[in-house]
């Protein structure tokens, strides 16, 4: 959530900001400004009329003990006829600051300097590519034939149990899962992150906290008795984990990893993409989550960049880094990097990372604060990325790494998984 004070004092520059993302709706800008002068306004009425209240009450007992009887009664009754022009004033307040809370939420955060012009995804940039597109044999298969011919994932199973978008992974693929977990954990818990095993669900001030309420309660599954939902990343519990604390500037940065199954029901997806292991519901991904301090925030930005690029370089995986467009930008976030992997037998690039900062905009709804060398509470920053999201890894592995004799595995993974192929 943006920063009230920013808005007032920044007007004209918000809405330019949120141009570059191709927001809409930037009369609600001036409508939040107008609130909070009404909000101020009635504040100010509040706070006056309870000083008046104050004062005449620290009145009132010392002229019962002189026996002003009458003064006293007098003043009692102007108390009382204060606290009555009270109440409405109250009331009003109370209305006017949900009001202004509810459309301060509907405000996108602003797109950082860096962000490129553009509204589609192919109008962001391509940073930096890596590692070389293989050749493949003659008679190459995509991945969803090669889990079948190898007995690696029943799509029809996880169908007949659940529904589309649900696979079982089966023998040497389940066991490829749990490697790829261990190997992005012990990966990122060697670059000084400690490894977190959160809720798979969460509630409803968690899920208001990292922005996925309430932009995406469609995309969400929603456990409806209990107002729980599933989580869509691991970034929600993790991130959650300091809502309302105050950490010591010293202490910065937080580094945080967590494997979790994630959830999403993608909806208005269906039909784009959804083959094999492309687009499900559920999937498996180990993120990474950081909380910086300010003046440091986009620096571990291209640290975590070259994290997870160095991670895609150790599966020897082709892959490209594309910085968003503001039109492409996601609601919560200030720059985003994104990484696609090559899917050979498919001829497709596919997203399998995001990383991206989100400055104060979660931890302004979090409260997620340390306090500076001058005693002030400051907003800290926070960050994530995945590290990584697997159905997509899996999918390019197993496409680009088929010969005839099978499918090769890379070098890194050969001490988790115990062979060299599948």
């Amino acid at each position: 959530m943006l920063q009230l004070a920013y808005i007032r004092q920044h007007t004209e520059l918000v809405k330019k900001r949120l141009a570059v993302k191709h927001f809409r709706e930037t009369g609600l800008v001036d409508l939040i400004v107008s609130m909070d002068e009404q909000r101020k306004k009635l504040q100010g009425q509040s706070d006056n009329t309870q000083a008046r209240i104050n004062t005449l009450s620290r009145e009132i007992g010392p002229l019962m003990a002189s026996r002003s009887l009458e003064e006293a009664e007098l003043k009692k009754q102007e108390v009382a006829a204060l606290k009555s022009s009270l109440q409405p004033v109250a009331e009003e307040l109370a209305r006017i600051e949900k009001q202004l809370e509810e459309t301060l939420v509907r405000l996108p955060n602003l797109p950082a300097a860096a962000v490129p012009e553009g509204k589609t995804p192919e109008d962001n940039v391509i940073i930096r590519e890596g590692g070389a597109i293989p050749q493949l044999p003659e008679g190459s298969l995509p991945h969803w034939d090669l889990a079948k011919k190898y007995n690696l994932i029943d799509f029809e199973l996880g169908n007949k149990i659940t529904g589309s978008g649900f696979p079982v992974y089966v023998h040497k693929g389940a066991r490829l899962q749990r490697a790829l977990i261990q190997y992005f954990l012990d990966y990122n818990t060697a670059a000084g992150y400690t490894e977190y095993q959160p809720p798979l669900m969460v509630n409803e001030a968690s899920a208001y906290g990292t922005g996925q309420l309430p932009d995406k309660e469609g995309q969400m599954y929603h456990a409806t008795e209990d107002n729980f939902y599933l989580i869509p990343t691991a970034e929600v519990p993790v991130t959650n984990i300091y809502r309302d604390e105050i950490i010591p500037e010293g202490r910065l940065p937080v580094k945080m990893t967590a494997y979790t199954p994630c959830f999403r029901r993608e909806a208005g997806s269906y039909g784009k993409d959804v083959r094999g292991l492309n687009r499900l519901h559920q999937f498996d991904k180990v993120e990474i989550v950081q909380l910086v301090h300010p003046d440091t925030s986009y620096a571990v930005l291209e640290q975590m960049v070259d994290h997870v690029e160095a991670l895609l370089n150790s599966l020897c995986l082709p892959y490209r880094i594309l910085k968003l467009c503001g039109g492409d930008l996601g609601f919560t976030s200030a720059l985003t990097y994104d990484f696609e992997v090559y899917s050979s037998a498919q001829h497709k690039w596919l997203e399998v990372s995001s990383v991206s900062n989100f400055e104060n905009y979660q931890t302004n709804r979090m409260k997620i604060r340390y306090r500076d060398a001058g005693g002030k509470l400051q907003l800290v920053h926070s960050l994530n990325g995945s590290s990584l999201a697997l159905p997509r890894i899996l999918a390019a592995l197993l496409e680009n790494n088929q010969t005839a004799e099978g499918i090769g595995l890379p070098q890194v993974l050969h001490p988790y998984f115990g062979h060299s192929s599948l």
